[in-house]
């Protein structure tokens, strides 16, 4: 790609993700189409990503505030007025929020004259939080005109960000990947035609493997942060509920998080810890192999204590895609893939039985383990290819770029 070509800045609060690898197939998706993406990342992450470099904001910077946001607010103090009034009449729903805010609010004043020098034709922020906050700044500054992303975790954790009316009201477009986030969306008053919902996907779509002669013991898999929104206190006492009915079965929780002591001391406290391996962490390519030995995944998100939950997870695409079977919660987006007895089964994880009867039929019922095997796999071609997906976000952008110009 040649650098004379037009240019979209990428803003991220943290880029490349170990968790967040839907960001980086997007990325890939749209460099296969040619796009000249600049890329950002406000915290952590790398200097570059598949060749290309990541702009890392070294927080040191932040110091020279004392003296930028005087020179800002001096430029521009309307700005400053607008900001300053937003400080001090709205109370942020936790520090976290707070702090995240500030932080793109800091990237805003500290990269605002390279955005002026070399100046985008876009700038994407990939989430509503820090990144949103940089690039509705950097508008507010300047006249750079922005889209944004708001997911779920934007939209519900605390009853949403904190500044997220004010930032996607100016935004060009939003962009969401779940029928649950634009309906969400709408509800807080953004207008329908400038939220458009387009799904993440798979870089390249895997082989399906071949359904297991002989599911016993059955090989469950969990791919999960271990937080609260994941629900897996219930999932262990589906476990416990499954060897309590007889049901031979072995299961790994993959991921790492702040809950795993927690829900070690239970696995342990339940008489399951020699059926259930917590794998921690695994990079994506060791996921894959998890999935070769799998017969099911199991989702049990719930809406945390904070309002967060999940949208649709990634991990449930990439499961049907390679034809691992799934019994999810009805929980947020996840039945808008799954689909109860057609693409999957949905069950209440208040209801550890109801799991038991649909696990004991995924390992008896071989027709219906194939149906369900087939749709879900027609669903993730038709819904989750990453290079369709970013050709459909690329088409947006290209027609945001040509309203400017016109």
């Amino acid at each position: 790609m040649s650098d004379s070509k037009p240019v979209i800045a990428y803003l991220f609060t943290t880029f490349p993700k170990s968790t967040e690898t839907f960001l980086q197939r997007e990325i890939i998706a749209m460099r296969a189409h040619g796009v000249n993406v600049r890329l950002y990342s406000f915290w952590g992450g790398k200097n570059s990503f598949r060749g290309m470099p990541v702009t890392q904001f070294n927080k040191w910077r932040l110091l020279t505030l004392l003296w930028m946001i005087p020179y800002v607010g001096g430029r521009r103090p309307d700005v400053l007025k607008q900001v300053l009034h937003g400080l001090f009449t709205r109370r942020p729903p936790s520090w976290l929020n707070f702090w995240e805010n500030m932080l793109g609010a800091g990237f805003a004043c500290l990269f605002a004259a390279s955005f002026r020098k070399y100046p985008p034709v876009l700038v994407h922020a990939a989430w509503g939080g820090a990144p949103a906050t940089a690039a509705w700044l950097l508008w507010r500054l300047d006249g750079h005109r922005f889209s944004a992303a708001a997911h779920a975790y934007d939209i519900f954790e605390h009853g949403g960000d904190w500044w997220l009316n004010d930032k996607l009201e100016h935004a060009a477009f939003i962009h969401t990947s779940t029928e649950m986030g634009r309906t969400a969306l709408i509800a807080r008053g953004m207008p329908p035609e400038k939220i458009i919902r387009i799904r993440r996907g798979l870089e390249r779509l895997p082989a399906m493997k071949r359904l297991r002669a002989s599911r016993e013991p059955l090989h469950l898999i969990c791919v999960a942060r271990l937080v609260e929104k994941k629900g897996l206190d219930h999932q262990l006492r589906i476990y416990a509920a499954l060897r309590a009915a007889g049901v031979p079965f072995h299961a790994r929780i993959v991921g790492e998080g702040p809950l795993r002591p927690a829900l070690e001391k239970l696995a342990g406290h339940l008489g399951i810890a020699a059926d259930v391996t917590f794998c921690g962490h695994l990079p994506q390519h060791e996921v894959w192999e998890q999935f070769e030995w799998a017969d099911v995944l199991l989702h049990t998100g719930v809406i945390a204590p904070s309002g967060d939950r999940d949208g649709l997870p990634n991990v449930i695409p990439e499961a049907m895609s390679c034809g691992v079977l799934v019994v999810t919660s009805p929980t947020a987006g996840t039945t808008e893939a799954i689909s109860d007895g057609i693409s999957g089964i949905v069950a209440p994880v208040e209801n550890p039985q109801a799991w038991v009867a649909a696990l004991k039929r995924l390992a008896d019922d071989d027709a219906l383990a194939e149906s369900l095997r087939a749709v879900a796999r027609r669903w993730v071609e038709e819904n989750f290819d990453a290079h369709k997906n970013a050709a459909r976000l690329l088409a947006r952008f290209e027609a945001t770029i040509a309203e400017k110009k016109s």
